[in-house]
């Protein structure tokens, strides 16, 4: 693609000079400096770490604008690939994935495709271009003009692996023994390792950039100051300016952006993404004093020139991506056709259903939808729910004997209860000396094994380590060629004596019974649980099973901080089996039958089984109803891991205990790069009573939440399901659809490839360059196809519309993600119709059957 050919070299004029010491900005300039410092900082949405793994969208903080013209930003700013590449639609076309009709619907759906005549012919000329407009300079490009820069790296490249490099050190706080002094932030940090780094110019080219080290301004404010006072950028676009440079170092940005972000939960202010933007400019004013006059000059009217025309540029760009985003809408109507004519299928249930035996509360994970679908073919009086997979439990868990303490729930939210765990055998009473014994035990073997991993990393001992320590890794490496079919093994376990593992329970134990049974109600209310209950209730959390994998909390859950769902489903049961907890509900109103008992479960996603938990602790009906429902949960798993089986490229004919056999030694592989699909293939969020789906095949593409408004006349319920689960669904699409459609920039790149960057921060692919973020090209990529759509959420909802219209007008981020392309709106009308949302109206679906 075109960069800075298309702007033309301006003669050069003087260059501009520093002010002088004594004529300092005025307060007015400087606010102006603040406010652009702001606002290109504020335009970075955070990435989580990977033991907290969140799936976001890489766009939220500009979410705000239109889609089209976040694209276009992105195109100019940073060459960054937003709407769905034109060699992937180009592909749809050919193969018939999307259609004529398919074209002709987008066209018609889109104002902005109104203007001009969109013909078919138009639109597939322009597949075969790429994007014209080029994308806007930043100074070091300009300044990067030496006739040998061939022989070496590239400054930009440069720049962004030491800046790096720097970020890897000062974040490390975990995985280094030696740690750096930090007490003065990281603008200070780098300036001095900078002083430090004797390589660096070599590297670049610049064997005299030690000696430039003195013009260093002290202070981040002084770098941002100095620079865009010696840049004289018009400061309309200084913002834009500074988004770019962040956008070099869009990973290390995007994980101090999460630090702000958990800083503003705790309500405090944290300003290293400040910081990184200064240190980012701070090497163009570095490199400025390493350059002759004549190559000042020229880049600086060159970039004054191209960056005057910034403002038309992006218009330029919005424009040409017109066609672009008539295509993705094209290719999402392909996907909604198929989708209106499923639904349409489901009927509502004739007449009074009998009271189900069974009921079994999902998270609406899409991986939960084919193995909810499975069990009601498997057991017909077994009533299965889509409910938030934290199960309401807004908790930080923190297991046993150890420091390690976990949020479990959206990050949009803060922890408010901390459960924890105690040895509680099957009698039900907590045996504080068996705490106290697993408790050391634990403390003492993780501390040997750490003393053992220590030993290992000091000079003098690293050799005689190896020597010592290598026959004890045949068996690891025995595992890893011939990997066991054994079943998941809870690493919250770690530590623990085997015979004490199934007595570590979690649980709200320190909460007051009022706070508890607040909690309980709330709950239970939310799931539509207040009444009806079934002799035996499941809460079935979700959880991966993955060896010598980064990313593993990735596949865990893509909204819970990268936890499995185990140990809220556990406490959630434990508190509503508890008599006190029981007897106050009734007072309130919510009677839990005397023969209903709730457990706590999991479901494995890459194997399809379900455990369940403390199932000795129940009564002796209780436990006799979960013995007559492990057939179903069974012959459920079993038809489920067929369906799944031709996706991982394994034969779903052959017998059905050795294909989870061979699932079990995939999860089980330390050399496995895929062992699942994790939320591939994410298109659809429905908001509707279960008969909406149920025994419809929605090819495990749909987040299912459970809701009937019959129940909700005041739309209280609803507003929380549009403002939480709904914003969780449109970050874990907008995560997928960002890195496939942008690996290179919004994907972590080639698993193989990857380094943990400081325990727990990230991964580098390779040994530098920027920190990255999204996922890796193997859960996106079966090495022949993308295995992901960019298809942009379908959101279906059943309630009335002024009910939707209420939450889209009181709260502006989610209007915004609507009126502004970045997710569909659809609802059931009265008489069974799918109509979608635009520009404030309601209009039916196209297609016949919808």
């Amino acid at each position: 693609m075109p960069t800075l050919a298309p702007f033309p070299e301006a003669p050069c004029p003087e260059a501009p000079a520093a002010a002088p010491a004594h004529a300092g900005p005025t307060a007015a300039w400087q606010a102006r400096v603040e406010a652009a410092c702001a606002q290109a900082c504020q335009a970075i949405a955070p990435a989580w770490p990977l033991d907290r793994a969140i799936a976001v969208n890489p766009h939220w903080e500009r979410a705000h604008l239109p889609l089209r013209r976040v694209a276009a930003r992105m195109a100019v700013l940073g060459r960054i690939q937003v709407l769905a590449p034109r060699s992937l639609l180009r592909r749809a076309w050919q193969q018939g994935r999307i259609r004529a009709a398919d074209l002709a619907h987008a066209r018609a759906q889109l104002p902005s495709a109104l203007a001009e005549p969109w013909t078919p012919e138009r639109l597939q000329h322009i597949l075969e271009t790429e994007l014209q407009t080029p994308q806007l300079p930043l100074l070091i490009d300009l300044l990067d003009q030496d006739p040998q820069r061939h022989t070496r790296l590239p400054w930009r490249q440069a720049i962004t692996h030491q800046v790096s490099q720097t970020c890897a050190a000062y974040f490390d706080t975990w995985q280094a023994d030696w740690q750096p002094e930090r007490r003065q932030g990281l603008y200070a940090f780098w300036r001095d390792t900078l002083r430090h780094d004797h390589g660096i110019g070599t590297l670049m080219g610049l064997p005299g950039l030690g000696r430039a080290l003195g013009a260093l301004p002290a202070t981040r404010q002084d770098a941002e100051r100095w620079v865009l006072e010696r840049l004289q950028l018009p400061p309309a676009v200084w913002a834009d300016y500074l988004e770019a440079v962040l956008l070099t170092v869009n990973g290390w940005a995007s994980w101090c952006a999460y630090l702000r972000w958990q800083a503003g939960l705790e309500g405090r202010a944290d300003e290293h993404l400040r910081e990184l933007l200064a240190i980012r400019l701070a090497w163009g004013a570095l490199l400025l004093d390493g350059q002759d006059d004549a190559a000042t000059r020229q880049a600086f009217a060159t970039l004054q020139q191209a960056w005057r025309q910034a403002p038309a540029l992006l218009a330029q760009c919005e424009d040409e991506l017109r066609a672009d985003e008539i295509w993705q809408a094209a290719l999402e109507a392909g996907y909604q056709r198929e989708l209106a004519a499923r639904l349409a299928g489901a009927r509502p249930p004739a007449g009074a259903q009998p009271a189900p035996q069974v009921q079994a509360a999902f998270c609406i994970d899409v991986r939960s939808e084919p193995l909810r679908r499975a069990l009601e073919s498997a057991h017909p009086d077994l009533q299965t729910l889509g409910f938030a997979g934290f199960f309401g439990l807004p908790v930080a868990y923190t297991p046993l004997g150890t420091a390690a303490r976990r949020p479990q729930l959206p990050g949009l939210l803060a922890p408010a209860l901390e459960p924890t765990e105690q040895i509680i055998p099957a009698t039900g009473a907590p045996d504080p000396a068996g705490q106290d014994a697993a408790r050391q035990a634990r403390h003492d073997r993780l501390a040997l094994a750490q003393q053992w991993l220590g030993a290992s990393r000091w000079p003098g001992a690293a050799f005689s380590f190896v020597e010592a320590a290598g026959l004890g890794y045949l068996g690891a490496l025995g595992q890893w060629l011939r990997p066991s079919a054994a079943p998941r093994a809870s690493d919250d376990h770690a530590g623990l004596p085997a015979r004490l593992r199934p007595l570590c329970r979690p649980g709200l134990h320190g909460l007051a019974l009022e706070d508890k049974v607040a909690l309980a109600a709330r709950v239970l209310q939310a799931m539509g649980l207040a009444q009806g209950l079934a002799p035996l209730v499941l809460f079935v959390g979700h959880g991966s099973q993955t060896r010598n994998n980064a990313q593993a909390a990735a596949l865990d859950c893509g909204a819970c901080c990268g936890q499995t769902g185990e140990a809220n489903a556990r406490a959630l049961a434990r508190l509503l089996n508890e008599d006190a907890v029981r007897t106050a509900l009734a007072r309130q109103g919510i009677a839990i039958p005397a023969d209903t008992w709730f457990v706590g479960a999991l479901h494995n996603t890459t194997t399809d089984e379900i455990e369940g938990f403390d199932l000795d602790l129940l009564p002796g009906a209780a436990r006799a109803r979960w013995q007559a429902l492990l057939p179903a949960l069974q012959q459920a798993g079993a038809q489920v891991r067929r369906e799944r089986a031709p996706r991982l490229g394994l034969d779903p004919q052959q017998a059905p205990e050795r294909l989870l056999a061979q699932l079990r030694r995939r999860a089980n592989d330390g050399a496995q790069n895929r062992p699942e699909w994790g939320l591939a293939g994410n298109a659809a969020f429905l908001i509707a009573p279960r008969w909406r789906s149920q025994g419809v095949d929605l090819q495990g593409r749909s987040f299912l939440h459970d809701y009937d408004a019959r129940q909700d006349p005041a739309g209280t319920l609803l507003e929380q399901l549009m403002t939480a689960p709904m914003l969780v669904t449109h970050w874990i699409n907008w995560q997928y659809h960002a890195s496939t459609c942008d690996p290179e920039r919004l994907g972590s790149g080639n698993k193989l490839l990857h380094n943990v960057v400081g325990g727990h921060i990230g991964v580098f692919e390779g040994n530098g360059g920027d920190l990255r973020i999204g996922l890796s090209r193997q859960s996106l990529h079966d090495g022949t196809r993308w295995v992901h759509e960019p298809l942009r959420l379908t959101v279906a909802i059943d309630a009335p519309a002024a009910a939707i219209e209420r939450v889209l007008g009181a709260h502006a981020v989610v209007r915004q993600l609507v009126d502004n392309g970045w997710l569909h709106l659809w609802r059931w009308a009265e008489d069974g119709r799918l109509q979608r949302y635009a520009q404030g109206q309601w209009q039916d679906l196209p297609w016949a059957g919808a």
